[in-house]
């Protein structure tokens, strides 16, 4: 580790491994449809992911893309053009480790298996991205944590959207985003970090998110 690099690990609190593995979730057109979703959050999000898989693949370490094929009627359903990445994924497609297809919110149930594979390569660090925070991002970062890996989360690069629960209880994107940081960092399922930090400790040349 070079002086400069050790640096930005005593600021900024944590080490990047040299094979931690930027999972990508979800990152599909289906999501810019604001009719089925409604209000997000957080529009830098898509260049925050954006910076990362260029940092990851300058520095060599490993890129998890994720995907997933929901049921028929969906906007992510595999038949409909939704569920293709986002130009800006699309344009980075080739260079991935590993690409899993997913039905469910947990990136661990899904085809092919992202634990073995990850057991196989011997990475013990994630750093999770993408879309939704609270649901796909929250839960593979929470099983995650449970199955031992040290998980970082830049919640900078997810975004989500208002949702509407119990009783007409309405929450924000930016309410259930904090819900997630609180949750996976009080819960110590994960450390909740930004894009920048994690660029200044990637060893890549410096990106402007």
């Amino acid at each position: 580790m070079t002086k400069n690099e050790n640096e930005n690990k005593n600021k900024n609190g944590f080490e990047l491994a040299a094979n931690a593995a930027l999972l990508v979730i979800d990152v599909q057109k289906g999501f810019d449809d604001a009719s089925f979703w409604g209000p997000r959050n957080n529009p830098a999000a898509e260049a925050n992911i954006a910076a990362l898989m260029d940092a990851w693949q300058e520095s060599g370490r490993p890129v998890v893309l994720v995907r997933h094929a929901s049921r028929a009627g969906s906007v992510l359903a595999a038949d409909q053009p939704g569920h293709a990445f986002k130009d800006f994924v699309a344009d980075r497609t080739g260079q991935e480790s590993l690409l899993v297809t997913k039905t469910v919110n947990s990136s661990f149930y899904g085809t092919p298996d992202l634990a073995a594979w990850l057991t196989a390569q011997g990475i013990g660090q994630l750093v999770v991205s993408g879309i939704q925070t609270n649901m796909c991002v929250e839960t593979t970062a929470r099983m995650a944590g449970n199955l031992g890996y040290d998980v970082l989360v830049p919640l900078d690069a997810t975004h989500t959207f208002d949702l509407e629960g119990p009783d007409g209880l309405r929450l924000t994107a930016d309410q259930l985003a904090a819900a997630t940081a609180v949750n996976l960092q009080g819960g110590r399922f994960a450390r909740v970090v930004n894009t920048a930090q994690l660029l200044a400790v990637s060893g890549a040349a410096r990106l402007t998110v």
